[in-house]
This record gives structure tokens, C-alpha cells and sequence, in this order.
């Protein structure tokens, strides 16, 4: 395995652990249940320390693909940049999280609050993962680049192998 293979491991967990995260916190919220809550803020954690991985393999992942065909710098400047931002709300989510199983156990009066606030900053961040997932998508599939045109003929010519 190269360093962008180690990359591709763990930085897709940052991405889909915010989104589950998220919905589990809005199942927690709605059913007032601290349980479940928990469970969301377990799983910010794991978000979090998977965002530290990912960046630390990023750069390496970049060194490995610099110079690739149709590979540019400012593709992975742009996703490195937003990597960066997601990266620090996943750990301020994580420090709410870890704040937030304190007051679950601790019933304390500020548990809601402290819900709630996780809430807006993985909202925030599952804005993010959207963005730093489809930079990041962009350095190696064209297809999904904005200016992407696809070939037609060659599309025609497996539509007649049918």
C-alpha cells in the first residue's frame, strides 16, 4: 500500500460517521433519549479522531498523485483547504460530544444545551463532509468535475456492442 492508499482508508469515515452521527443526534433530540444521544456523540468522536488520520495522510496522498494526468495543484489545495475546516469542527464537535456524555451521566442541567449546540456544529460539519467529499472526489474522477464534458462517441460505441 502507498500513502494515498492510506488515505483512501480512513477519510471516508469522517464523511459518513458526521452524517450518521447527525441523524442519530436527531433521533436523540426527538425522542429525548439520552441513550441514543450517546450514541451520536461516540460517534463524533470516532469522526474526529478519523479527521486527524485523514489529514495526516493527506499530505502524503497528494505527493503520490502530483503530477498524474489532469492532477492539479489548486484541486488539492482546494481539498486540502476544506479538509482543514471540517477537520476543526469535527474536533470542536468532538470536545462538545465529550461534554456532552459528562452532563448525560451526570444528568446535568445543561445536557440539552449542550445537545443542541453538538447539533449546529454537525450540521455544520455534515456541510462540510459534502464539500471536502466531492473536492476531494474531483482530484481523480473527472467525471464528476463540474467541467466535465463527456465523449459521446465513445458512449455511442457501447451502446452498438448491445
Amino acid at each position: 500500500m502507498n500513502d494515498a492508499h492510506y488515505h483512501l482508508v480512513v477519510n471516508h469515515f469522517p464523511i459518513i460517521g458526521t452524517i450518521f452521527g447527525l441523524g442519530i443526534m436527531i433521533a436523540g433530540m426527538l425522542l429525548k433519549n439520552n441513550t441514543v444521544k450517546n450514541v451520536s456523540y461516540v460517534i463524533f468522536i470516532v469522526a474526529a479522531i478519523f479527521a486527524f488520520l485523514s489529514l495526516k495522510t493527506g499530505g502524503s496522498a497528494a505527493g503520490v498523485v502530483k503530477g498524474m494526468p489532469d492532477i492539479t495543484k489548486e484541486r488539492i489545495h482546494e481539498h486540502a483547504d476544506v479538509a482543514h475546516k471540517l477537520a476543526y469542527v469535527l474536533y470542536f464537535t468532538a470536545l462538545l460530544s465529550l461534554l456532552g456524555l459528562y452532563a448525560n451521566i451526570k444528568n446535568h442541567s445543561k445536557a440539552a444545551l449542550i445537545s443542541f449546540l453538538t447539533f449546529i456544529f454537525a450540521c455544520l460539519g455534515v456541510f462540510l463532509a459534502q464539500h471536502v467529499g466531492t473536492s476531494g472526489g474531483e482530484i481523480r474522477h473527472t467525471e464528476i468535475r463540474k467541467d466535465y464534458k463527456a465523449d459521446h462517441s465513445e458512449a455511442e460505441e457501447h451502446e452498438d456492442e448491445d
